[in-house]
């Protein structure tokens, strides 16, 4: 038997440090080749590393949140054949060889120890030599039947909690549920409603709603427990025959009962470098907001016409590839909004190429995925990749140079838009537009109180670079495309 050390990859473009954002595995695993050991992040780009050999984990060389070098042991693996340690290496691994060896041992043999006897069992192996032999003499029936015990007390024991629960017995529930092994447990649902508020991302809590599901009834499985859509599917199908928490009976006075106690969240991956870079942004520039409102009437009743004659063959337009298109023409006459400041030398970079990006809410965060040279780009065109762009960000497949290099960013909350916002500048950038959401007013135009659909652009500025007059009429040159829609296509 030898020992494999994965290190910690290199990302490439002079990555020296790696984010250890989850683990996959835990000591005593056994994995198989190209198995997903652990998540690792830099900037907001997401990796994960596979195991390139068959073995079973020594030991994990960090913990969640942990940032680790390039190159440093990520995980041991114990292996068949001499490993990658040798030497002196490999004698300093002996103890952790032995120790993790003997654990994995006692977790194999746990279940099954009932029907052995005693002097079998009473002290445990200390060395990974003793540990082996011990799983060679140890009968293959004797597996096999202990297996079949614990499938048939975990049948058991599921089902007296499944009464219990439906009676009303929750305590006799809760006891038939601790009656399992830890293996067992973990395959149990969680369905006990947990103080505070759950954890998960707005889309999450939209179907929650929508679907009728308490997610205080749901046991999270995403980054510091957070829920996710794979979690409520889970519990639309183990978690049905428990109720979901409501208010009626007994539970209405639970909702005024006091609450004690606090809980901590790790700040870890992606919600790190938000913080971070949030922080970092409103640390070095001074910020100020310019809101005007904008009459998007004419604008819709476009989209309308247009999605009615192409949308079935070029896709539907949503109203983003237009605001897309009146920010790359009202750059081309205000070019410092589309730069970056530089803090280390001092100057100003203008860039031709619009490089938009475009916020994006995904379950693990706010993500910024970037349009390449919006400038090129016609409706259909912009409104296909920015859906490509949210759909690898959404799924973590988005690339290092997909997630970088935006030269002026886009944000909206949708539906979720409000009247005003104060969006903060994506770092190093010196202007961000913030859409707000599309409402109907009653408006004097023309002497006549008219119904028109009404919406607000709420946009940030770098007053190191941006004077206030020049966001004012950048702002009006978007609002002036955006009434007149058909200005749009006009060069």
């Amino acid at each position: 038997m030898g020992v494999y050390v994965i290190k910690m990859p290199d990302i490439g473009e002079g990555i020296a440090e790696v984010e250890l954002v989850e683990w996959h595995v835990k000591e005593g695993d056994d994995v198989v080749e190209d198995q997903v050991l652990a998540d690792v992040m830099t900037d907001k780009a997401t990796v994960q590393v596979p195991s390139p050999v068959h073995g079973k984990v020594l030991a994990l060389g960090g913990k969640v949140g942990e940032v680790m070098p390039v190159g440093s042991a990520l995980i041991k693996l114990e292996v068949e054949g001499p490993g990658n340690v040798s030497g002196a290496d490999e004698d300093g691994e002996a103890a952790a060889r032995a120790s993790a060896g003997s654990a994995a041992h006692a977790a194999h043999v746990a279940p099954a120890a009932a029907s052995m006897p005693a002097q079998q069992h009473d002290t445990p192996s200390t060395n990974l030599e003793e540990t082996e032999s011990v799983q060679q003499v140890e009968p293959a029936a004797l597996q096999q039947r202990a297996a079949q015990q614990r499938a048939a007390a975990s049948d058991s024991v599921r089902s007296q909690a499944a009464t219990a629960v439906a009676g009303g017995m929750k305590a006799a529930a809760a006891a038939a549920v601790s009656a399992l092994p830890s293996a067992v447990q973990g395959a149990v649902p969680q369905h006990a409603a947990r103080r505070g508020r759950p954890l998960a991302s707005p889309a999450v809590r939209r179907r929650a709603l929508e679907e009728g599901i308490d997610l205080r009834a749901v046991q999270g499985t995403g980054p510091v427990g957070q829920i996710t859509h794979e979690d409520l599917d889970r519990w639309q199908q183990q978690g049905s025959a428990i109720p979901a928490v409501g208010f009626t009976g007994a539970t209405a006075y639970a909702a005024f009962a006091r609450r004690e106690g606090a809980e901590e969240i790790p700040v870890v991956g992606l919600r790190r470098k938000i913080a971070q870079k949030m922080q970092q942004s409103k640390r070095h520039i001074p910020h100020f907001t310019y809101v005007e409102e904008i009459d998007v009437t004419e604008l819709e009743a476009l989209r309308e016409r247009l999605n009615g004659r192409w949308g079935e063959s070029r896709g539907r337009l949503t109203m983003l590839p237009f605001l897309v298109r009146a920010i790359v023409l009202a750059v081309r006459e205000f070019p410092q909004m589309n730069a970056r400041f530089d803090d280390d030398k001092g100057v100003i970079i203008r860039h031709a190429p619009v490089h938009l990006g475009v916020a994006a809410q995904t379950d693990n965060g706010l993500m910024v995925p970037v349009l390449r040279h919006a400038e090129a780009h016609d409706l259909w065109s912009c409104a296909a990749e920015v859906r490509r762009l949210a759909q690898a960000a959404r799924e973590g497949t988005a690339q290092r140079d997909e997630l970088s290099g935006s030269t002026i960013t886009l944000t909206s909350l949708g539906a979720l838009g409000g009247v005003v916002s104060t969006p903060v500048i994506n770092y190093p950038e010196v202007a961000i537009v913030g859409v707000n959401r599309v409402v109907e007013r009653p408006i004097v135009l023309n002497g006549a109180v008219v119904v028109r659909k009404m919406m607000n652009l709420s946009s940030s500025f770098d007053h190191r670079v941006v004077d206030g007059m020049h966001a004012a009429e950048f702002i009006q040159c978007i609002r002036a495309y955006l009434e007149c829609p058909s200005m749009l296509f006009v060069e």
